[in-house]
Parts: structure tokens; sequence; C-alpha cells
């Protein structure tokens, strides 16, 4: 199976879980599937690029804040948390944005026949910048996340995650 499949696989499965949740918007762009149009505007980790952050014990802001109560943070830890997931959304957000409109790009490029071998590496190159940066966000959103936390809650953090 080819990379597209699985992204647009795992795409589909990521935006299934959020259908009761999220109300699905229609591609604007002919080569996304609304699934990978909502999934990509929603910041959803389909490729799951934070996923050895997340190994070694780097969570994500918002999973931390789901057990705020169980963990005992204190005012100034939610607070430091809530501008770490918001700064994530921003991102996440800006980011998708900037995908969806260098798809655009593409598709129209094609359509109108004016695509070329420069064009088409120029816009590929700047999809994988954009992979970059939406990774370079997660990681440093799990990073800063660690940081907010004691060694005990993020002990007791793990022990919850491996409860359920």
């Amino acid at each position: 199976m080819g990379t597209q499949a699985l992204w647009a696989q795992k795409a589909d499965s990521v935006a299934a879980k959020h259908l009761d949740s999220l109300a699905v918007r229609h591609s604007t762009v002919r080569s996304l599937t609304d699934e990978q149009y909502n999934a990509i505007l929603n910041g959803d980790d389909v490729n799951n690029v934070a996923h050895i952050a997340v190994m070694y014990r780097y969570p994500y802001p918002d999973q931390v804040l789901k057990y705020r109560t169980h963990l005992k943070l204190s005012a100034q830890q939610i607070t430091k948390l809530n501008e770490i997931n918001a700064t994530l959304k921003m991102k996440k957000t800006e980011v998708g944005l900037s995908v969806v409109q260098n798809e655009r790009v593409i598709d129209s490029l094609f359509r109108t026949h004016r695509a070329n071998e420069s064009v088409i590496v120029f816009y590929t190159n700047r999809y994988g910048a954009y992979q970059g940066e939406y990774r370079g966000a997660l990681l440093i959103a799990c990073y800063n996340t660690r940081k907010v936390l004691n060694p005990v809650q993020l002990n007791q953090f793990n022990e919850l995650l491996n409860h359920n």
C-alpha cells in the first residue's frame, strides 16, 4: 500500500472517531478527500508524528488536562498547560491552512496544465516543510508539558494511562 493510501486510511480512521463531535466540512480541494481535508484542518496527528515524545513519557497537554483533578494540578500548572495547548492549537490550525492552500495551488497547476518539474519540486518541498513545522509544534508541546509536571505527577499520569 502506498504512502498516500496509508495516509488516507489513517485520516479516514481519525475522521471516523471525530464525526460525533465535529461537523464534517466538505473539501474545497479536489485532491483531498473530505476526511483528509478535515483531518488536516483539525490538526489530527494521523501520521502519529509525536509518537517518539509519547513513547518517552512526554505527554500531550490536553491529555494531562483531562486528569487535572487526579494529578492535583495547581492553578499555575493548569494555566501553563492551557497556554501550551492554545499555542499548539494555533500552530496546528496555521499549518493546516497552509497545507490546504498548498494543495489548492498544486491542484490548480495540474488542472490548468501549468505543472512542470520545477513547480512540482517547489510545492512538494513546501509540503515537507509544513510537515516538519507540524511535527515540531507537537514535539515542543509535549516537551513543554513534561516540564510543567513534577516527577510524582508524571508517574501518576503514566499510571492513569496504563489503566485506561
